[in-house]
């Protein structure tokens, strides 16, 4: 086995590996990006957060993904029967971006993996993490490439951005369960060849089903549309049939949607991820740190997946920057208590939105104006600012607001 010694392993090669690596580099660190898979390759989490495109433009990434003109994601929609809740980045509680992104991730990642590696980044795809040992913070990773030849990295820290592979996690015995209720989801991709012109072909919209329920539809500007339903593990369960079967009896209950996807073929097989929620004991340790969906993993109802991991990578670049100085660094307050302050704000809203309080502050009429720009800027991913209310007292406002309507709906009948 051949040993090489760099200054940092980064594992994954999605926006979170992408953005640690593009920013280590930037910063003349010598950064090694190892890869599971080829790219292109399928992955979920399509719809961004504008709070990420801070992160890509910090790091050099953003010109690259402009030139793949992705559809516009100015807002999101959430309907539920007869009712309709439209949230507009521009008329949001926070400063910031009032765009993102909806993307097909395949070509997504492919952008900026190129865009690194023209700039010089080593990536190499189709190796897998087998084994890591540490020495005090330095590591010796075990990499396996698609021929079977082991080789050994040693590196003086490793970013753990693997997403849903969590590879740290496994190997070093760090996951435990989420809080957060079981559920699942099974998604598609269709030709959306019955996509109505406009602005209403475009919007990303969350179908609510049920209080526990719904159907994502997220258009691409290549005319194809990523569909899936979330909801309890058991009720996805219930389905009979093979997985082309369940999602077209799912596909039903949208009176909404039914229409324009009920004759339309799916691209492949839809895909099942059961009990999708995760959580670690531990967000760091000497020589390694965890990003994105390695690290935790809430739920897909707010879109938050990649805004965390691109926050998280880029705030852990910047911290093995200034341990590899010899700076010193608290990781304890410094990374797992600002990130861990953000996800609890995501934790809450997702939390209240499947015991039905957060679809109550959605749905209600008249609309409270200062309360939607408020919890807008939680949904654009600003979920760090304190001055917003609905994100220093996110445990309980959420809650007390749903009390006031339900009285004020008492009073009213």
């Amino acid at each position: 086995m051949n040993d090489e010694n760099i200054d940092v392993l980064v594992v994954g090669a999605g926006p979170s590996g992408c953005v640690a690596a593009s920013y280590l580099h930037n910063n003349g660190y010598d950064v090694k990006v190892v890869e599971k898979s080829l790219f292109p390759r399928f992955v979920i989490g399509e719809s961004l957060l504008p709070r990420c495109m801070d992160h890509f433009e910090e790091v050099g990434l953003l010109d690259c993904l402009k030139a793949c003109e992705f559809e516009v994601k100015s807002g999101a929609r959430f309907i539920k029967g007869e009712k309709v809740c439209n949230f507009d980045f521009s008329k949001k509680h926070t400063e910031g971006w009032d765009w993102t992104w909806q993307v097909p991730r395949a070509d997504f990642d492919s952008a900026l993996t190129k865009e690194l590696i023209n700039r010089g980044v080593d990536i190499c795809f189709e190796e897998e993490v087998v084994a890591v040992d540490f020495e005090g913070k330095i590591s010796k990773t075990t990499i396996k490439d698609k021929e079977g030849k082991h080789r050994v990295i040693t590196a003086k820290y490793v970013i753990d951005s693997s997403g849903y592979g969590r590879v740290l996690p496994r190997l070093l015995d760090l996951e435990q369960p989420s809080e957060l209720p079981k559920h699942s989801s099974i998604f598609t991709h269709v030709k959306d060849i019955n996509r109505p012109e406009g602005g209403e072909g475009t919007l990303i919209t969350f179908d609510v089903i049920d209080t526990e329920t719904w159907l994502w539809v997220i258009p691409f500007s290549n005319g194809v549309t990523s569909i899936g339903y979330v909801g309890p593990t058991e009720f996805l369960d219930s389905f009979e049939g093979n997985a082309t079967e369940k999602l077209t009896q799912m596909l039903q209950r949208s009176d909404y949607f039914y229409e324009r996807f009920k004759n339309v073929d799916f691209m492949f097989d839809p895909i099942s991820i059961k009990n999708y929620s995760k959580s670690v004991k531990q967000l760091y340790g000497k020589g390694y740190v965890l990003t994105g969906n390695s690290a935790e993993f809430l739920d897909p109802v707010f879109s938050s997946g990649v805004t965390f991991a691109t926050e998280s990578a880029l705030l852990a670049a910047k911290l093995v920057a200034k341990e590899l100085q010899d700076e010193a660094v608290d990781w304890e307050q410094e990374y797992t208590g600002y990130i861990k302050g953000g996800v609890n704000v995501f934790s809450s809203y997702v939390k209240e939105w499947y015991t039905g309080n957060l679809q109550k502050l959605f749905f209600h009429r008249p609309e409270n104006p200062q309360i939607k720009r408020q919890i807008c800027a939680v949904l654009a991913g600003y979920v760090w600012d304190e001055t917003n209310p609905f994100v220093t007292k996110h445990n309980r406002l959420i809650k007390t607001v749903a009390h006031m309507i339900d009285m004020e709906t008492e009073k009213e009948a």
